[in-house]
């Protein structure tokens, strides 16, 4: 079933390991932002609020972080290239200031599905670099 109609690109959804909510990045303010939802698509916010494109966000096993991939602003906003300067960034899951935890040559690829470690205290992620 469909849970959300706001114009613009709605993408790269995951549930909360408790299932109380649904994460996923969205065009519909102009750039891509990260958004939560209640599973029956209710109370639809946004989380990040800059001008970087954000991406594929995952949820932390013990529910207080969220890992995401963020492209500069010269990157279209619907557009999420494999080859690309990106930061992989963390912030805590009721929102904030995201905090730079990678700089890497990615995007596309990088963090494409659940990324964390059972305990929480690490990230996999894969890099175009060398």
């Amino acid at each position: 079933m469909r849970l959300t109609s706001a114009k613009g690109l709605d993408d790269g959804s995951e549930y909360s390991p408790d299932g109380q909510f649904i994460y996923f990045c969205s065009t519909r303010t102009g750039t891509m932002q990260i958004w939560r939802m209640e599973p029956d698509g209710a109370n639809q916010t946004q989380l990040t609020f800059d001008d970087l494109n954000d991406w594929f966000p995952h949820v932390s096993p013990d529910n207080k972080w969220l890992v995401f991939v963020s492209f500069p602003k010269e990157v279209p906003a619907d557009q999420h290239p494999f080859y690309e300067r990106v930061y992989l960034r963390l912030m805590p899951i009721e929102g904030g200031e995201p905090k730079v935890i990678g700089y890497l040559y990615g995007g596309q690829g990088s963090i494409n599905v659940p990324s964390w470690s059972p305990d929480s205290k690490k990230v996999a992620f894969v890099s175009n670099g060398d």
